[in-house]
């Protein structure tokens, strides 16, 4: 298995596009008192194709149910308190970490794994009139989101980015959860394989919701 999937992701380095847009002004337009974080020239282009698709490899090995790649690579971790999240740091943070209360602006890329780590999200995405990116907004401690990626933001310090893996019980419990794909064919895809009732008879729960979020901290707005 280890070396079946050794195969699969080199065959993910070649040809798919960056997960990580290189940045030339700071995109959030968040006023004086937020820290942010401008994130340029963040990876190169060979490593934000590894990023890409070794997520789309690790994830269905994951699903597996063996840990013998997370064990032997030492770097995926559990987030204490988090219910079972597993979070790789991609990039450390230098800045502040969040708390309860605190507004925070994230960018996203959101995975599923029962359609083969298909992206069904992403905040670089989402354009403003200018053509940049907006970051996704949320309050820490409100409930909007899904535990998993408050669990995991609360963990990380601006500037960080992390990849997750999310299980079922931390990811979407409803469709009003955030954040939701703002295309409605791609919500409607999500939201269809999540609660697929028949899936769900059948006992597939336990992998049907699983998720994959690379996230990045961008900035932190005190309450």
């Amino acid at each position: 298995m280890i070396s079946a999937f050794s195969a699969a992701l080199t065959t993910y380095h070649l040809s798919f596009p960056p997960p990580f847009q290189s940045q030339t002004r700071n995109q959030t337009r968040i006023r004086s008192d937020i820290q942010t974080v401008n994130p340029v020239n963040l990876l190169t282009t060979a490593r934000r194709s590894l990023l890409h698709h070794s997520a789309t490899a690790i994830l269905l090995f994951s699903l597996s149910g063996s840990d013998a790649f997370a064990e032997s690579a030492g770097k995926f971790v559990e987030i204490a308190g988090s219910g079972g999240v597993k979070a790789l740091v991609l990039r450390a943070g230098s800045g502040e970490t969040p708390k309860d209360g605190d507004e925070v602006a994230i960018h996203y890329y959101g995975r599923l794994a029962a359609k083969q780590g298909w992206r069904f999200d992403s905040t670089y995405d989402h354009k403003d009139e200018t053509g940049y990116s907006i970051p996704f907004v949320f309050t820490i401690g409100s409930g909007k989101v899904i535990p998993g990626i408050e669990a995991a933001v609360k963990s990380m310090k601006v500037g960080g980015i992390l990849r997750t893996v999310i299980p079922p019980s931390q990811g979407y419990q409803s469709t009003s959860q955030e954040p939701i794909p703002p295309n409605f064919f791609d919500r409607q895809r999500l939201f269809t394989t999540i609660f697929n009732p028949t899936r769900l008879a059948n006992g597939e729960g336990s992998t049907l919701g699983t998720l994959i979020f690379d996230i990045e901290l961008v900035s932190i707005r005190r309450s």
